[in-house]
Order: C-alpha cells, then sequence, then structure tokens
C-alpha cells in the first residue's frame, strides 16, 4: 500500500504561507483603519490560522492512493483474504484541528472482518482522535477533573473535546499503563527482574499507606464499613513510595534528595501491592542500595509486607502516628480535662516515647487501673500495639544514624496523588476507572510518561 500524500511538500508549503499572509494583511488592515492592535486578539486568531492551515495541510498529506492491483488483497486473521473494497473517509481530530483522511478499505468475504491498515499505522484504529490528541487528553485527565480537562484544552490548544472524550481517552491510557504495571509484575513474580545498573545508594527508603476514595454503589457490595451498620461508601487505595536521603541538615535531621520520590498504588489486595512496591524498590537500586528503611504506621498490613518483600531492612513507626495513640489514650483517661491530659502525655511521650524507652511505657499503660470496661480495653490495646512494635521505636538510635522517623512523605503523596485527584467533591469511581487514573497519576509524577508514551508508539 503506498503511503499518504498526494501534494508535493512545496505545494503545503505555499498553501500555509497564502492563508497566514491572507490573515496578517487582514490584521494590518484594521491597525490601519482603527489605529490600535489588540494583541490577545491577534495571538487567537493567528493560531486559529495557522492551525486551519496546518490541519488543510495534513489533510492533503492524508489522502491515500489506491493501492496497485497487485496490492489489493491482505491476509485476514481468520485464514483467508481481504479484498480491496475502494477508499474511505473520516474525520480525525489532530492537534491542529479536524482533519479528514482517506484511506483503502479492505473486508473478509469469508468472516466480513475490515481491515483499513492506513488506520493502525496512523494509530487511529477505532478512534477519531489522533495520538497527539490523545496524549494531551491523558496528561489533563490525570491533573484534573474531566471538565476541567475539557476547558483546559480549549483555552490552551484550541481544540474543543467533550468531558467524556477526556475522560474516556485518559482511562484508556491509564489502563493500558496499568496493563503494562500487571505484565512487569508478573515478570517480577517469575524473577525476571529488570537490571539495574549505577552507583550505590546510600540510603533508600519505602513508605506506604492507604486512603479511602468514594466509589459507585456497585464497587462496595458486601463490603464492610468502618461504622457498624453504615454502608461501605469508599475502597482502600494503598499507595507506596520510594525516595532517598544522602545528608542531613545542621540539626542532624534527615533531609530527602530533591525529586527522588515516586509512587506506586493501586485498589488490591495487600498481597498483590506488596509485589507492585517491590518492584518499584527494585527499579529504583533496592538491590544496591547501603541502607534500607522502610517507615509506616502501625498498621499490620504494612509489617506483614515489609516482613515479606522487604527482609533485613530497617522498620521504623512513624513517630508521630505513634504519639497519636497516646493522645487518644490521654483524652480517654482525662477528658475535658486538658491540663491533665498534658501532664500524662509529659510523661508517656516525652520521657518514654520519644527517647524509646518503650518496655517502660508498657508497663505504665498495663499498670493502670479504670472502672471503665472501654477503657481497660484501649489500655490493653495500646499496650499491646507498643510491645509489638518496640523495636520499630527505638528513635534515639535512628535519630543518632541521621534517618527520617516520620511517614510524612507518604501522608503528603496519599493527599497530592490520591486525594486531590480523586476525592474532590461529587466523585464516585469504579475501581476499574480509579485505578486506571491512579496509573496514569503515578506515570506521571515519576516523570515516566514520555517514556512510555514512546515506548508504547514504538511498540
Amino acid at each position: 500500500m503506498d503511503g499518504p500524500g498526494k501534494k508535493t511538500a512545496a505545494a503545503i508549503h505555499q498553501e500555509v504561507a497564502r492563508e497566514v499572509n491572507q490573515l496578517l494583511g487582514r490584521i494590518f488592515d484594521q491597525r490601519h483603519n482603527s489605529g490600535r492592535t489588540d494583541l490577545e486578539a491577534v495571538e487567537s486568531a493567528l493560531r486559529a490560522a495557522l492551525h486551519q492551515a496546518g490541519a488543510s495541510a495534513l489533510s492533503a498529506w492524508l489522502q491515500y492512493q489506491a493501492p496497485a492491483p497487485e496490492q489489493r488483497q491482505l491476509p485476514c486473521a481468520c485464514g483467508h483474504q481481504a479484498h480491496y473494497q475502494g477508499l474511505r473517509s473520516k474525520s480525525v481530530l489532530t492537534v491542529l484541528g479536524a482533519a479528514p483522511i482517506t484511506r483503502p478499505y479492505y473486508l473478509c468475504a469469508h468472516c466480513h472482518h475490515g481491515q483499513v491498515p492506513a488506520d493502525v499505522e496512523l494509530d487511529v484504529n477505532d478512534t477519531a482522535i489522533s495520538p497527539g490528541v490523545r496524549r494531551m487528553l491523558a496528561i489533563v485527565g490525570a491533573t484534573a477533573p474531566f471538565d476541567h480537562g475539557r476547558q483546559q484544552m480549549e483555552v490552551l490548544a484550541g481544540l474543543q473535546v467533550t468531558a467524556k472524550a477526556v475522560e474516556r481517552n485518559a482511562e484508556a491510557i491509564g489502563e493500558d499503563r496499568a496493563d503494562g504495571e500487571q505484565v512487569e509484575l508478573q515478570r517480577a513474580v517469575q524473577l525476571d527482574l529488570p537490571v539495574i545498573i549505577g552507583n550505590p545508594v546510600p540510603i533508600l527508603y519505602v513508605q506506604m499507606d492507604g486512603t479511602g476514595v468514594p466509589v459507585v454503589k456497585k464497587e462496595t457490595v458486601g463490603r464492610k464499613a468502618k461504622i457498624d451498620g453504615q454502608p461501605a461508601h469508599t475502597r482502600e487505595v494503598k499507595l507506596g513510595c520510594v525516595f532517598t536521603q544522602t545528608g542531613w541538615d545542621e540539626e542532624g535531621y534527615a533531609l530527602r534528595d530533591p525529586d527522588s520520590t515516586t509512587y506506586t498504588g493501586a485498589i488490591e489486595p495487600a498481597e498483590q501491592f506488596g509485589k507492585r512496591l517491590y518492584l518499584e524498590a527494585w527499579k529504583r537500586g533496592w538491590s544496591r542500595a547501603q541502607k534500607k528503611v522502610v517507615v509506616g504506621d502501625g498498621a499490620e498490613w504494612i509489617w506483614n509486607l515489609a516482613d515479606q518483600h522487604f527482609p533485613g531492612a530497617l522498620q521504623i513507626v512513624d513517630l508521630y502516628h505513634a504519639r497519636q495513640h497516646l493522645w487518644e489514650l490521654a483524652r480517654r483517661l482525662h477528658p475535658n480535662q486538658e491540663a491533665a491530659q498534658k501532664a500524662w502525655m509529659k510523661v508517656h511521650q516525652k520521657r518514654w516515647l520519644d527517647k524509646g524507652k518503650i518496655d517502660q511505657l508498657v508497663a505504665s499503660l498495663r499498670s493502670i487501673n479504670s472502672t471503665h470496661a472501654e477503657v481497660i480495653d484501649k489500655l490493653r490495646t495500646e499496650a499491646d500495639y507498643f510491645a509489638r512494635n518496640a523495636a520499630r521505636m527505638r528513635y534515639p538510635n535512628f535519630r543518632r544514624q541521621h534517618l527520617f522517623v516520620g511517614s510524612g512523605v507518604i501522608e503528603a503523596g496519599c493527599k497530592t496523588v490520591i486525594g486531590s485527584r480523586l476525592k474532590q467533591s461529587g466523585m464516585f469511581w469504579t475501581v476499574r476507572g480509579a485505578n486506571a487514573i491512579i496509573a496514569l497519576r503515578c506515570c506521571h509524577l515519576n516523570n515516566r510518561f514520555e517514556s512510555y508514551w514512546e515506548a508504547r508508539h514504538a511498540a
């Protein structure tokens, strides 16, 4: 099949130049008549004219010719031959605007399956939106609500699309990225991990957390809500991040390396998420890390994954999360007594928790008596929590190593990666749609979108 383009480059250039010159002539006439120039109006008009001329030139280049007689049949997937039926046209939205294209169409008489090879070549098979516009839609759909993305496309690119078009294309590209991640995960499970070459990494951190995302009703059928008797409205996104540290400030506090944080996450079981996070850590140089650290809150699933996928790593419970546990106890033991709460915290937090004296803290909690069954149960639960995590709460030791003792990076990630895009007012997601956007946002925030897009195009 011959390629596109009946017109020569010189002829197309002449057409574009003629249209631009006509526009500039009208602009100069307007300025001469009115004595003033509205620069913004000129910019907008010139962009529109250039887009129109460019779309016209692109369309002229995309007019395919009928194939030669010896090229008028193609193999069909059913094993028979598809025969040339004539030239067919469709309009494609490009970065320059709508551009009609004409190309050969083939049909198999046996299975009645049609083929348009040119559409496959141009990456517009089963779509009327060019790859350049789909790339734009993916970026705006990943960063803003779909209707906002529609507005951005009109204002910034001069293209009119629907909010549904932004949604469909962003989610489709996100699903493609998510499917690619699943392929990578399957290879990792089979120990077919990518070879990562580079210098040793002084300190590599892994952090993980969970945050709820509002979903449509069908996604919560049979699922237990946080509050007994109430219907569930959310599904938990498990989010992980990996970052590096090479130094600390004058006071000895850890400093995260700028732009070193990458994210991965999805609505999925903890077992699957653990593999996902391990693969991300491996890509970031886990095998070359001189010091490996996992930081999280006290959730049991976090430490189960840490033991399973990151054995040997130093485990640290977020100090500020541990303090919250003590504050909840202080409020239970001394309700509506702020002074008493602070006095109790001065001993249990500043004297024991912050100094890593967890054995004394646990002993104190277990020695407290109460006449309230709920308080007794809370005391027992919290004492067990601190006893279970004692080795993860040696904060003075961690400080001496200039390590982070808080999980602020992943908590901020839950807000920026998930919350700012998927938890806005009025949003309700399907699990499939949410995971597509999460995959797309992680890819974009990890500065891997352009690499992904190039690899996708090359494939």
